[in-house]
This record gives C-alpha cells, sequence and structure tokens, in this order.
C-alpha cells in the first residue's frame, strides 16, 4: 500500500506593498520587505528627488510625486510621512476611484495617531490600522545605516480585527511582530517610546558631560561606557529593572550617596536637577526591588531632597 504523500502547504503570495512617504522610515521598511520576498509596488513622495532615492532604496521602478501612480493590485499602502500629513494624503487616497479598497488595507507609521485618522479610506472599504515602528529612525543616519537595528522590530498597531490580521501579516513580512495598543491609550504609549529613547539618549549625554570633566583631553565616552551600559541592559532583559539595579542606593549607602552628591554639586552643579530627579527613582525603584529597609530610605530620599530646588531657593525667593 503506498503512503500518502503530504500535502506541501502553500507559500504565501509576496505581499505588495505602496510606500506614500520618501523619508527615513518608508526607505527602511520598504527595503526590509523586498529583502524578505515582499515588493513595493510604488514610492510617491512630495519631491520627484526624495521619491526616486526611496525608490532606488527599495528596489522599485514605480517611483511618483501623485498617488494615482499606485497601482490596483497593491495589497497594503503604507503612510510613512510626518504624522501632520496623515490625515490629508487618507483624504486624497480615498477620493481615488480607479483603486478597489474593499480588497486592500491602508495603515500609517505615526507613533501619535491611530487608525481612526483613516476612516475616509475605511468608508471605501480599506482595512486601516495604525502600525507603528517601535524603533528610533535618526533623520541625520543614511537608511542603510538603520537597517540592521529596524529587522525584527515590533509594530504598535490598533484597527478592527480584519485590519490587525493584516497588520499582523505585514509584520511578518518585516520580519517583525505586533503589539495592540488600546486607541485611547495611544499618546501614552508613544510617551513610553519616548522615554526609551529620547531620555535614554539624554541621559548618556550627561554621563558623557561627566566623563569630559573627568578626562577633559578624551573623546572616547562611548568605548569607556560600553561594557557597564551593554551589560546593564542584558542584566535587565534577563531579570527587569528591579531585579538588575545594583549600587549604593540598591544597598542603602547612604554615606556613599551623600558623597556623589557632594562631588556632583562641586564639579557639576548644572547636573544636580538631573541627579537628584534620578536618585529618587533609583529609590523608588530600590524599595519595588524589595532591597531597601524603610529607614535607608527614609534617611535617602531626605538626603536627595536637600540638594533639590525646593530646599535651594533660588535668590529672591521666599
Amino acid at each position: 500500500m503506498r503512503k500518502a504523500v503530504p500535502k506541501k502547504k502553500r507559500r504565501p503570495a509576496p505581499l505588495r506593498v505602496a510606500i506614500v512617504g520618501g523619508g527615513m522610515v518608508g526607505s527602511v521598511l520598504g527595503r526590509i520587505l523586498t529583502e524578505g520576498g515582499g515588493r513595493v509596488t510604488a514610492v510617491v513622495s512630495r519631491s520627484r528627488s526624495s521619491a526616486r532615492a526611496a525608490a532606488v532604496f527599495v528596489r522599485c521602478r514605480n517611483f511618483s510625486t501623485a498617488l494615482t501612480a499606485i497601482p490596483p493590485e497593491t495589497d497594503i499602502v503604507l503612510i510613512a510621512t510626518p504624522h501632520d500629513a496623515v490625515g490629508d494624503v487618507a483624504r486624497t487616497l480615498a477620493s481615488l476611484e480607479e483603486l478597489n479598497f474593499t480588497r486592500m488595507a491602508v495603515c500609517h507609521a505615526s507613533g501619535m495617531l491611530t487608525a481612526e485618522v483613516l476612516e475616509p479610506l475605511a468608508v471605501r472599504g480599506a482595512a486601516v490600522f495604525s502600525f507603528h515602528p517601535l524603533q528610533t529612525f535618526p533623520r541625520d543616519f543614511r537608511p542603510a545605516e538603520i537597517l540592521p537595528t529596524a529587522r525584527g522590530i515590533v509594530f504598535g498597531a490598533d484597527g478592527s480585527p480584519r485590519a490587525l490580521r493584516r497588520a499582523r501579516q505585514f509584520a511578518a513580512a518585516l520580519g517583525g511582530r505586533v503589539i495592540m495598543i488600546r486607541p485611547e491609550m495611544r499618546r501614552f504609549y508613544h510617551a513610553a517610546c519616548v522615554a526609551a529613547c529620547n531620555h535614554l539618549t539624554a541621559l548618556l549625554a550627561n554621563v558623557e558631560s561627566m566623563y569630559r570633566i573627568l578626562q577633559p583631553e578624551r573623546n572616547d565616552f562611548f568605548p569607556v561606557f560600553r561594557p557597564i551600559i551593554e551589560a546593564t541592559l542584558q542584566n535587565i532583559g534577563l531579570h527587569g529593572p528591579a531585579e538588575a539595579l545594583t549600587g549604593p542606593v540598591a544597598r542603602g549607602g547612604v554615606a556613599t550617596v551623600a558623597q556623589h552628591l557632594a562631588a556632583v554639586e562641586r564639579y557639576a552643579p548644572h547636573l544636580i536637577p538631573y541627579f537628584t530627579r534620578m536618585s529618587l527613582e533609583t529609590v523608588r525603584l530600590a524599595v519595588a526591588k524589595g532591597s531597601l529597609v524603610p529607614e535607608r530610605r527614609e534617611a535617602l530620599e531626605r538626603l536627595i531632597r536637600s540638594y533639590t530646588e525646593e530646599a535651594h531657593p533660588a535668590e529672591g525667593n521666599p
């Protein structure tokens, strides 16, 4: 008796995506899509030069300044413009009678906006969703420099169940995954992204400032601090922030913290507001970890607050 030959699973057809916006986000995501076997059907941008540059990078021959360049066989339209332009693009796109939106999906890459801004396209029958890449895309970098860190990332999405199925399909084609963000929490989500990226950058800039005071003739801040930064991130990834916390605050070392504050006040007084705020946040984290007895916590908080602006009012203030 012949054994039944198992049927091979049909591979999904390559995803066909049109990109509106020839900037960093559209260029990088478009290139990742094409490298993964997908196809960019069109690149539309405000200027022909930016459309051409993005099209070359994503390996697409069809570029234009007009939305009419988007071909009917497109599966998904990604609007990767600045967020204040998304609404206008959605309205103009929805006015194109030649596109059958009932078989298409349309998304935008804004971290601030929900799927609601795409309502004109939903009225036309499109599955609409937000699709924010949870990654940093510095404008001063070249797209090729961003590619390695944009693969396998998370996308913050909202939309109908039908639309979210398309969002997951799109994320999978980019080697990533989707997390659902409730529409009313969208701005809070974006604030968390800002804290993870921009605030971390500002924190490290303060470390660099302190290092320049220590070593004014050297310009190797990051190579010097990179091992401790990367080890800290690895520990957080393995155990979470509270369990990864070490140092004098976590140990309740009041005398050490006092010496740190005095040294910062002496050599970098402009960093006292930052250092005290972060020290208080570290106390809060140490409490969550369970490493501080109440007496040490209170002593640390009194000490740190003695260096704050409230304890040292500016001249002329009551």
